[in-house]
């Protein structure tokens, strides 16, 4: 078995694979403050619930948008497994050419969800992930990373909405039926879900057009509040919620 480990601002995510197939999947809230310890005391807890042996895991693989906590996840699979784990990093083997400036300033889970993609629906491919920021990454017909958009996240837009006004209340982020709302929650609600259904088609419209002269590229959806959204989109054809511990897995499997 893999232990695969996603790191993100807000959310950790941790899958365990048997083969190509994901047994399980857990989600962490991101804490900085946490030790090492406390963090494995958690997940052992949660294998356990799944009644999987720490020492049946084979391998670890990670990736890491918070540096802090690469250090803190590394030393959990040694101290605790006695596994080097494989840290997304320059060096490490993803097999996509990256088409970027610098490619050192692409965030690792960016570079992880269109190995990903790319495998499972061909290229080219836009891949658009819901997180605490919003991102967009587009592989082309050669398979190759040539960049992306990254905008503020749902979750994040409608928090700054809500603590930098003195009325306006926090809200749970879902469709509403009407766009014109007739109180304030609906109007809130209403102004995040269609303004940023809007934004989302508007983007993937201009960067298709852009990049392919055509707009009948392939998207795929992760992250979150990616279901959400993806029913009502005009360009995204799919979600895969474990696009990113798929993709961990290939890379690791690459670079056996």
């Amino acid at each position: 078995m893999i232990l695969a480990v996603d790191i993100g601002n807000t959310n950790i995510v941790l899958g365990i694979f048997e083969g190509e197939k994901i047994r399980c999947s857990f989600r962490l809230h991101t804490d900085t403050q946490r030790t090492t310890d406390e963090y494995a005391s958690t997940i052992m807890l949660l294998l356990k619930s799944k009644e999987i042996e720490i020492k049946d895991i084979r391998g670890v693989i990670i990736s890491s948008v918070v540096p802090q906590l690469i250090y803190s996840f590394t030393k959990f699979s040694m101290k605790y497994m006695n596994l080097e784990p494989m840290v997304i990093a320059p060096g490490v083997k993803t097999g996509m050419p990256i088409r970027y400036e610098n490619p050192k300033e692409v965030g690792a889970d960016r570079i992880v969800n269109s190995v990903a993609a790319r495998d499972k629906f061909g290229a080219p491919v836009i891949v658009v992930d819901f997180g605490t920021a919003t991102t967009f990454d587009v592989v082309n017909a050669k398979g190759e990373y040539i960049g992306g958009v990254i905008c503020p996240g749902v979750k994040l837009s409608a928090g700054i909405l809500h603590s930098k006004t003195a009325k306006l209340p926090e809200i749970e982020i879902e469709k509403v039926e009407k766009v014109v709302g007739k109180n304030t929650i609906h109007s809130l609600q209403s102004g995040i879900y269609y303004g940023y259904l809007s934004m989302l088609d508007g983007l993937l419209e201009r960067i298709m057009t852009e990049e392919f002269g055509r707009c009948d590229i392939k998207v795929v959806a992760t992250g979150g509040l990616g279901s959400i959204f993806s029913r009502d989109s005009k360009y995204i054809e799919h979600y895969d919620p474990d696009l990113t511990l798929t993709g961990l897995r290939l890379i690791y499997e690459k670079n056996l």
